[in-house]
């Protein structure tokens, strides 16, 4: 039976951990580790509870290869699912390559000393993983990742051409709290702070944060305003989609959120240097992350929905087209299932799908491969199938 070695103890990771014990006939045997433990036990309770599963559960610094060496080493899993945090995505690549073990993540590395994140420092991987004859999988999540799937399946069955893609999505949710990020922290207000950036006539062009907004209509949501950002899905996408002219992607905010945010810029509470207090060098935005609610406490009161897709303009068939493909996903329904908010199963469960591709052999490769690069049908199968179902619609308005 496949032994998976899963990084990390967050909300994401809960989902993946309950949707991995679900499916034995895969996922023989799990381990779980972080560097805090007890946060794998919860994990290991709530899923021996749940489903009857029982989770292996190890102490871990990811950001110590020798140490992620070690404990590859002990167990011998025939994957690693990395659902730590983006600063430890080289390090645990560098632990699979030493140890001969395929890898999987949901998110791009980002440096921790700048907020800057882009796919080169894993791309530079291609030849190490495909010299050793093992597969890297880059953003298994939900986006990136099923919307890099739900790219490659217009292109395969929707389209002659595909010239633009806006990814949009809309958390049109309400967890009660006066500010809070779905995802960590840090992470978080790095990405959202940072300057936005489209890709366009085969060059990229950059705009001030949140600068760039327009309405559009969520189907399960409604209408929201949405702002012009950069993602990572997009880096990969502009390359692998022949044709393309212009890709973009949005994110929904409300303005008590943005109203929040612009105040802890002013004041200083996201920057990512160092400053003295007290003796002690802390970093304002880590300090911000220690004092705000942890992502995974929010989701008990959860309500409202999720709503991400992607609008895709082209030509089939010698006429103009154009295509809405997407997922509404509930907060509160996800919470009943897995005890997590839908931010965190929307990620989750496509890491769950991904590594079962892998482990069943579907999309075994050699090298560092972004999810449009591989066959969508049977990954698009197992959304339907284990709880983000998506849909296609003609969709008549265009994103200005």
């Amino acid at each position: 039976m496949n032994k998976v070695l899963i990084i990390g103890a967050g909300g994401v990771s809960n989902v993946v951990v309950h949707k991995c014990a679900l499916l034995p006939e895969v996922f023989g045997e799990i381990v779980l580790a972080s560097r805090t433990k007890s946060k794998c036990d919860s994990i290991a309770q709530a899923v021996l509870k749940r489903t009857g599963k029982q989770i292996i559960t190890e102490a871990l610094d990811a950001d110590n290869v020798s140490e992620t060496v070690a404990l590859i080493k002990k167990h011998n899993p025939a994957l690693v699912i990395n659902v730590a945090l983006p600063y430890q995505d080289l390090a645990i690549m560098d632990a699979c390559l030493e140890t001969g073990v395929d890898y999987l993540d949901t998110a791009n590395y980002e440096p921790k000393d700048e907020a800057k994140f882009e796919y080169k420092w894993q791309w530079a991987y291609q030849d190490k993983y495909k010299d050793a004859r093992l597969m890297a999988l880059l953003g298994s999540g939900f986006d990136p990742g099923v919307t890099n799937m739900f790219c490659a399946y217009a292109q395969k069955h929707l389209f002659d051409e595909i010239h633009h893609i806006d990814i949009v999505d809309c958390n049109g949710g309400d967890h009660g709290k006066a500010f809070a990020t779905n995802f960590n922290p840090e992470i978080n207000i790095r990405e959202i702070t940072a300057r936005g950036r489209y890709w366009e006539k085969g060059e990229w062009k950059s705009t001030d944060p949140l600068s760039v907004s327009q309405k559009f209509d969520f189907p399960g949501v409604g209408e929201r305003n949405m702002y012009l950002m950069y993602h990572e899905e997009m880096e990969s996408l502009c390359q692998n989609i022949p044709g393309l002219k212009r890709i973009r992607f949005w994110m929904t905010f409300g303005e008590e959120y943005l109203t929040h945010l612009r105040v802890m810029q002013n004041i200083g509470m996201t920057r990512i240097d160092e400053v003295e207090y007290k003796g002690q060098k802390i970093v304002p935005l880590e300090f911000l992350k220690a004092v705000l609610p942890d992502p995974g406490s929010l989701a008990e009161n959860y309500t409202g929905k999720t709503s991400i897709g992607c609008v895709i303009e082209g030509i089939k068939d010698g006429k103009k087209s154009r295509k809405f493909i997407y997922n509404i996903c509930d907060h509160a329904e996800t919470y009943k299932e897995v005890g997590s908010q839908a931010v965190s199963y929307t990620t989750g469960v496509p890491a769950m799908i991904g590594a079962k591709m892998i482990l069943q052999g579907h999309w075994k490769k050699e090298g560092v491969y972004n999810m449009e690069q591989l066959d969508p049908d049977l990954f698009m199968e197992d959304l339907n199938k284990y709880g983000l179902p998506w849909q296609v619609e003609e969709w008549s308005n265009s994103v200005k």
